[in-house]
């Protein structure tokens, strides 16, 4: 029987030549920017480089390094020696068909899982995840993809892209610092696609870890999965990336601010995006729509992934903390709430809770919370009446130096209703609330004018609140959500 027919295939700085069951791997003679192969020294360095670092994934299919050479022996070039993987198994290839790969990108996530457990770690490889380092890759990207703007990609989607990435990192230094601390960052594949994964009956192989830079294979071990994710996504399939994403947390026992993973996705993103823009200037057909994709991708989860402050306020008994408590759930932000806070502050006298000492100290605990939150990569959702401007350029402050978000909210009903709904939940008992009536009526008519708020009429159903609010937001509410609330 008939092998498979002989092909050759063309990468941005390769070329691969399949031959029965081998496939040999060439690299070309060319100058990037980020890598630099034009010297017979360089190939023959990166050739061997890319064997030993494969092997640590994949020892069975990456066998040695040949060389050819002319009729006078002189060495002319090098040639890494392959297993032939078979095409039908190809991740890619497998979901673009529709097959079910669901088990595979379990079992990919138990075998990374593993790889990153026992991957290399040491201070100059931690050095890498921190905000410094991680900047420094995504203006790289960014300053070499300059040159395509206005023809291969969008200038103002490239200036947005920036703008998000760059203002995540510098308000995040405190979560990346910590989980460089915490033994995230490795020697990682650095190159996860779904292009170079075979879903073999065994187990899949995992093949092409980036060989020419070790500083850009040092990663957060979130960053190094959110390739492949971030490439299901692209194929269409955003329910096997988080798949594989949920599998990677519950084999690695890690996890981390759902807005990182947002950011990491769009990282990689834009690195595809970058190389598909040179492939479109090498004169790929295709490429020229695969940066654009892949642009947007980035785009559309650094926008998922943006780290906001949410101001909810308003008089009590209009409904506040209802619309503050759904808006968390929804958004997987943290709640905190003034009158929880005023409770648990040490020393504050209980007749004396809503005096303006009091009243400041609670929230200068509830937006130093909220600031720890953030610079961690959490959202938050801030419950309190908000009354006063003071406070609130407090609130501004915060959101200015974490770099987050700030979205204010100004919930409304008439007073008598207002009123009645604070009455009825002081004599329930069941809430940390202690506004009543008279509170609830004297505080709503000793308001600052908030113009900077978007105002959210509470009168209605909570449901139609919440959706409400949520259009504020750049994500849209879950279905779920909104039906588990009152009507």
């Amino acid at each position: 029987m008939p092998g498979p027919p002989a092909e050759i295939r063309e990468t941005h700085s390769g070329i691969v030549v399949l031959v029965g069951d081998r496939a040999f791997k060439f690299k070309k003679p060319v100058d990037l920017g980020f890598l630099d192969f034009r010297t017979e020294a360089a190939r023959r360095r990166v050739c061997w480089r890319e064997l030993e670092l494969n092997r640590r994934l994949a020892p069975d299919v990456y066998l040695d390094v040949a060389t050819l050479a002319g009729s006078d022996g002189q060495v002319d070039e090098h040639v890494i020696v392959m297993r032939r993987m078979p095409e039908a198994l190809r991740l890619s290839t497998m979901v673009r068909r529709g097959a079910d790969v669901e088990g595979d990108l379990r079992q990919l996530a138990r075998s990374i899982a593993e790889f990153h457990a026992g991957a290399e770690r040491g201070p100059q490889i931690a050095a890498a995840g921190r905000a410094a380092a991680l900047r420094h890759r995504w203006t790289d990207n960014l300053a070499e993809t300059e040159k395509f703007l206005g023809t291969t990609m969008d200038t103002r989607l490239h200036q947005r892209i920036g703008e998000l990435a760059l203002g995540y990192i510098d308000g995040r230094a405190l979560l990346l610092a910590d989980r460089a601390a915490r033994g995230m960052i490795v020697d990682g594949h650095g190159d996860l696609i779904a292009e170079d994964i075979f879903c073999l009956p065994d187990h899949p192989r995992v093949l092409d870890c980036l060989e020419f830079d070790d500083q850009l294979r040092f990663v957060d071990v979130l960053d190094d999965v959110a390739f492949l994710a971030m490439d299901l996504d692209y194929l269409g399939r955003p329910d096997l990336a988080e798949h594989f994403l949920d599998c990677y947390r519950e084999f690695s026992g890690t996890d981390t601010a759902t807005s990182l993973q947002h950011h990491y996705i769009a990282y990689r993103a834009f690195v595809r995006a970058k190389v598909s823009c040179i492939r479109a200037a090498q004169g790929v057909p295709t490429a020229a729509a695969e940066a654009d994709g892949h642009a947007r991708l980035a785009l559309a989860h650094l926008e998922a992934g943006e780290v906001t402050l949410t101001l909810v306020g308003g008089a009590p008994g209009t409904g506040k903390s209802t619309l503050a408590a759904g808006l968390a759930e929804h958004f997987d932000a943290v709640l905190l709430r003034s009158d929880t806070i005023r409770q648990e502050l040490v020393g504050t006298d209980p007749g004396d809770r809503y005096s303006d000492q009091s009243k400041m100290a609670t929230y200068q605990e509830l937006l130093g919370r909220a600031r720890l939150a953030l610079e961690t990569g959490h959202s938050v959702i801030a419950d309190a009446t908000w009354a006063g401007a003071a406070v609130r350029e407090l609130a501004s402050e915060v959101a200015r130096a974490s770099r987050s978000r700030l979205i204010a909210i100004e919930c409304t009903a008439p007073l008598d209703l207002s009123a009645a709904r604070a009455q009825h939940r002081l004599e329930g008992g069941e809430d940390v609330s202690e506004a009543g009536t008279v509170i609830a009526r004297q505080l709503a008519t000793s308001r600052d004018p908030w113009p900077e708020a978007s105002s959210i009429d509470t009168s209605t159903s909570a449901a139609k609140s919440l959706v409400a609010a949520g259009d504020l937001f750049p994500r849209r509410l879950r279905p779920h959500v909104v039906s588990t609330l009152p009507s």
